[in-house]
């Protein structure tokens, strides 16, 4: 086995290397030892170990190759056969439990969990990509096949799922009670003039789905024609969505033919370059206040640094979540697959939030009273009216700072 991966070595490596693409800063001949160390740690394992029925060359490249991928970043995963095969027969690149804000994966070890959401159930409870998922409501899953998986995890908005982990960060399996949420396929949920603040506009924005662009311009339409000269955008807890769609969006606000966004290989020759459209039917030049707080992430921080960039609007808030990369399913021909990062986003500037977020220009240090009212002064209209009376005793800090910047 040792002498079969050393022979195979040159052939891996005889490619030679374009100067336009950054490689490793370690040189080819670093590889021999290191895959020496490998062999000789995976050899030693399979001579000592007592628990022979785990020690197979599939199951431990298996889990090294696990290993590998995570140490990378949150968002990169190997993908076992099973996983791999039915992506393939389904046309699916993510296992997505939408009501949970949680992607799931198979591995030799059973399922886990391969992404969380921004400000979802499994975020809010603090869950970690590349968690084991050892229990599901009380039923061990190690064996689990993916439709059972799926099915188990898939519930009615309110309805409690307990589940065991084991994070990759500590030592004891953790249990979790996931309350799962209804799914709003709506983009914008508010459109309108601020109380007490007829000329200026306030939109929540909840995802960047594929019509966002299209609800906002019709929400600008309408507000901008009862007099409207200045606005709120409020990204607070939006996890993100379709790039396409964010392109479209900031089109409403800045001039045609910009870029506002760019998608950053390693390789300079295929970086990609997104601009607005070509047309526009309204020039809208007034005041923008941008929102964000610590789960806003993706789509909200690329249009929160692009009007940043282009000194379209002022950010207000907190530092944003910081997932600014781009994954890709590649398949292997053992049939496994890599979900591997091969990109990130960068604003107009050049600065992606990947790993660092986004700074807002006027920074707001949110109390717990704040992260408590806010989602409740969203839906207050639907409260019982004592509280709907308590939230009437709490100004909204954002927003207060938003009205204080967009009066000067």
């Amino acid at each position: 086995m040792k002498r079969l991966l050393i022979l195979m070595l040159p052939a891996l490596l005889q490619a030679e290397p374009d100067p336009k693409i950054k490689i490793p800063p370690d040189s080819d001949e670093a590889a021999y030892p290191a895959i020496e160390r490998f062999i000789q740690v995976m050899e030693t394992i399979r001579t000592r170990h007592p628990d022979v029925d785990r020690l197979t060359y599939d199951r431990l490249v298996n889990h090294a190759l696990e290993g590998m991928l995570s140490s990378l970043d949150p968002h990169s995963s190997y993908i076992h056969p099973e996983m791999a095969a039915a992506m393939k027969a389904h046309g699916e690149t993510d296992p997505f439990i939408a009501s949970l804000g949680l992607t799931v994966g198979l591995r030799d070890s059973g399922p886990y969990v391969a992404a969380v959401t921004a400000n979802g159930p499994s975020d809010q409870a603090k869950l970690l990509a590349n968690s084991s998922i050892i229990r599901i409501d009380g039923k061990e899953v190690a064996n689990i096949a993916l439709p059972e998986l799926t099915q188990l995890l898939n519930q009615p908005a309110g309805k409690v799922t307990t589940i065991m982990v084991k994070s990759p960060v500590e030592p004891k399996p953790l249990e979790v009670k996931l309350i799962h949420q209804e799914v709003s396929y709506k983009a914008l949920t508010h459109a309108e003039a601020l109380a007490g603040h007829p000329q200026t506009g306030y939109l929540r924005l909840e995802q960047f789905s594929s019509s966002c662009a299209t609800e906002v311009e019709a929400a600008l339409d309408e507000l901008e024609d009862k007099g409207m000269n200045s606005l709120i955008l409020d990204l607070r807890g939006n996890p993100g969505g379709d790039l396409n769609a964010t392109v479209q969006l900031l089109g409403l606000f800045v001039p045609v033919k910009t870029e506002v966004v760019s998608v950053h290989t390693r390789d300079t020759r295929e970086w990609e370059h997104l601009f607005t459209a070509d047309k526009k039917r309204r020039e809208r030049n007034y005041h923008i206040a941008v929102l964000i707080d610590r789960m806003s992430a993706s789509a909200s921080e690329l249009t929160a640094g692009c009007l940043q960039d282009l000194k379209r609007a002022t950010v207000i808030g907190e530092l944003s979540y910081g997932k600014g990369s781009v994954q890709n399913i590649i398949p292997m021909n053992n049939g496994t697959a890599l979900r591997l990062t091969i990109a990130t986003y960068h604003t107009p500037s050049g600065r992606t939030p990947h790993g660092v977020g986004i700074t807002p220009d006027h920074a707001i240090a949110f109390t717990d009273l704040d992260r408590g009212n806010f989602p409740l002064s969203l839906i207050a209209k639907t409260l019982p009216a004592e509280k709907q009376k308590a939230l009437t005793q709490w100004q909204d800090p954002a927003i207060a700072k938003a009205i204080e910047v967009l009066s000067k």
